[in-house]
This record gives C-alpha cells, structure tokens and sequence, in this order.
C-alpha cells in the first residue's frame, strides 16, 4: 500500500514537471498552451531518460526533435509567405510569451496527451518519458508527428521502443 501511494506521489511531480516545461517550450515557441510536440519536448528532459532511450532503440537522437519541430514551424510559415529566417536575421526575434494566469490549459494535442496518460495511468509504475513517447508517436497528424516524420522516425517502431519500458 505504501509502495502505491509513493508511486501515485511520483506520478503526479513527474505531470507537474511534464505540464511546467511542455508550457516553457510552448512559450518558447510563441504559443501558450502547449501541444503534443512540446509534451514530447518535455518528455525527453526528463531525468528518467527512458525517451532518450526508445529515441536510440529506432536509431535517432532525440535531441534532434527541437530543431524538428523548429522546422515544421517554419514549414508552417512558409506555406503562408513568412520566412522567419527573415525575421530573425534582422533582428526581429521574438521575446518569449510568459505564463498565463490561472488553470493549466494544453492545446488539443496536448490535451490528448495528457487525457492519455490519465486513461491508462494504472500502467505507469511509474510514469516515465516513454510512456509520452508512445502516445505521441501514435498520433498520426499533427506537429509531433510531422517532426518525427522530418527527423526519419517510424512513428510505429517508436511507439513499440517506448512500449517496452512499460
């Protein structure tokens, strides 16, 4: 019994922590709530390393998947006729959102992370990095997706490596 509630304790600081740095990331990149790609931005800075890991089971570097999602940003951009690369050679970059006031709230994608990770919280003992990693790599459209897509990710073989620190 002890063991569980120490366990339930863990769980909750590790989604503190995911919430606090998908939100950092989010803020970074000029958005205030935070979507899958942020939670898997998160999700590999955590101490437990176990996203690293499923990252290096597939053969990529999860360090990479910043400058992924940085690309699959502009990607976005640029499809409207904003080179940010523009932006910033000229100076104009951008301060960093800061936090909102009041209740955390997550962007779609994050929000089904998070709803996720809360339907199959009985199978986190404990909660860890990879245990995000397989839930964004099952999402098949979005941001997250595309940048594991850029980065030459099976988004299945990722799925699988992450599954099996469960």
């Amino acid at each position: 019994m002890l063991s569980g509630i120490k366990t339930r304790l863990s769980n909750v600081r590790t989604i503190k922590t995911l919430c606090e740095s998908a939100e950092n990331y989010a803020l970074q990149d000029q958005q205030r709530q935070a979507g899958a790609e942020h939670f898997l931005l998160a999700a590999i800075d955590l101490p437990d390393n176990t996203a690293r890991l499923a990252f290096r089971e597939v053969g990529a570097d999860a360090a990479g998947s910043r400058d992924a999602v940085g690309a699959q940003y502009r990607e976005a951009l640029r499809s409207v006729g904003v080179n940010a690369g523009e932006h910033i050679s000229g100076g104009l970059i951008p301060e960093p959102l800061q936090a909102a006031a009041g209740l955390y709230e997550a962007a779609p994608s994050g929000a089904e992370v998070m709803k996720e990770l809360a339907a199959n919280r009985n199978d986190h003992r404990p909660l860890l990095g990879a245990h995000v990693v397989a839930i964004v790599a099952a999402m098949e459209q979005g941001v997250a997706a595309r940048a594991l897509r850029c980065m030459g990710v099976d988004p299945a073989g990722l799925k699988a490596a992450a599954n099996k620190f469960s």
